[in-house]
């Protein structure tokens, strides 16, 4: 499929006259058309309901957009717990799904009503003597170990992951948190990341909906819920096929009908808690060319760096880049996209063919709407960039200013660093 951004080259032009680069930009029109096709294509279920990561891109402005849409929040810490708390979530409309999870949280998630997603088997104490008792609902996180296979091929290692309760230990905490006063009962899983297949979740709900059998045969236990969780993903190479969610719920539907309703589990919710496939096309990161150079290699110097996008240092990742204006141009000078930090993976690209660049010209590097800007961090003292949104009407709202070196200097209450700076 061919990558092409989702803002015309004249309207950015304009944008950066207000808004200096880098920044982030995401495309509310794009959002609101994926979130009504996901909850289309799961509509046969009546409990369906879409947790959003909150993890993969925690603003509260375009979380707001898809609590319009129907969506819940997946928390996994203190502060995302507070975000989906300050947009006015309803508790049941919140999963916290943690780990190592501090007293603390738990309590919080306990206050504000919201479903607990266990991670772990002595988490069952630890959660009965930091709020005094067992909720009526509760989840927990299912790991099957060993591999997990499509096909002939290994998508994944559920083996070597920190997440969840083995099969013995999730069905005997079925029977002990039945016992210390839970009524309702959710099961979840993650065994795979970023899959562009059809093929995932219907594979995965069927271990799922096999598992959820034999704990109600076995303990007798309610399950209300179950939670396929995220792992569908998005295809960051122009030359992968998208997945086609309407043929996902329809695979998942058939192993429902296979699997669930003749054990008598017909009312069973799905839910999911996707975070990639729910804004991470709809997101791209802008950066100017401001330097290039000639030495063993040719480089192009953006003002981005792996602050603003650290997927491509961190993993290898691969990310798009459209040369704005030149998207007909043919791409014959191969660069390494670099950003400015004083580490040698601070790059965006590595031998990309791209049209020919020139200083000023725009950058837009795709798919950072999930894991982009969240993943951000300060190194060299670098500041986080603004993020946008381009809204459904074509104007642009700025959702997140860009960080300043106030900010940056903000948690030294020892010292005044920029008082001192100005009386030199």
């Amino acid at each position: 499929m061919k990558k092409e951004p989702f803002v015309a080259k004249e309207q950015l032009d304009q944008i950066v006259k207000e808004y200096p680069t880098p920044f982030h930009l995401y495309d509310e029109k794009g959002i609101r058309a994926n979130a009504k096709a996901l909850k289309e294509a799961f509509s046969w279920n009546p409990g369906f309901k879409e947790y959003f990561a909150v993890k993969a891109t925690p603003n509260p402005f375009l979380i707001n957009i898809l609590k319009e849409c129907g969506c819940g929040c997946d928390c996994s810490s203190m502060t995302e717990l507070m975000l989906a708390d300050a947009l006015h979530f309803d508790g049941q409309d919140i999963m916290f799904s943690s780990n190592a999870t501090p007293a603390s949280e738990f309590q919080f998630a306990n206050e504000i009503g919201a479903i607990i997603n266990l991670d772990d088997f002595t988490h069952i104490d630890f959660l009965e003597k930091t709020i005094g008792s067992i909720p009526e609902t509760i989840s927990c996180r299912y790991n099957p170990g060993g591999v997990f296979k499509i096909s002939n091929s290994i998508m994944d290692n559920p083996g070597d992951a920190k997440y969840g309760f083995t099969t013995e230990q999730l069905f005997e905490g079925f029977r002990v948190l039945k016992e210390k006063g839970a009524k309702h009962f959710g099961i979840h899983a993650f065994l795979a990341s970023n899959t562009v297949t059809n093929e995932y979740y219907p594979i995965l709900a069927k271990t799922l909906f096999e598992v959820a059998v034999k704990l109600k045969e076995e303990t007798g236990a309610d399950i209300r819920f179950i939670n396929l969780s995220g792992g569908i993903g998005i295809p960051y190479h122009p030359d992968q096929e998208p997945n086609d969610i309407y043929a996902i719920g329809e695979g998942v539907r058939k192993v429902y009908e296979e699997i669930l309703v003749p054990a008598g589990m017909g009312d069973v919710a799905i839910y999911t808690e996707l975070g990639r496939f729910m804004l991470g096309p709809f997101g791209c990161l802008v950066t100017t060319a401001i330097h290039e150079k000639h030495t063993h290699k040719e480089y192009i110097g953006c003002d981005a760096c792996a602050v603003n996008l650290m997927r491509p240092a961190m993993y290898g990742a691969y990310h798009h880049i459209t040369v704005m204006g030149k998207e007909n141009q043919a791409c014959d000078h191969k660069y390494d996209i670099t950003g400015s930090l004083c580490e040698n993976n601070d790059k965006f690209a590595i031998d990309r063919m791209l049209p020919k660049i020139e200083i000023g010209d725009l950058l837009l590097i795709h798919d950072t709407g999930a894991h982009g800007f969240s993943m951000g961090y300060n190194y060299n003292g670098k500041l986080k960039s603004a993020e946008l949104l381009l809204k459904e009407d074509g104007d642009v709202q700025l959702i997140r200013r860009a960080e300043t070196p106030e900010d940056y200097f903000a948690t030294f209450d020892c010292f005044d660093i920029l008082k001192d700076r100005k009386k030199r």
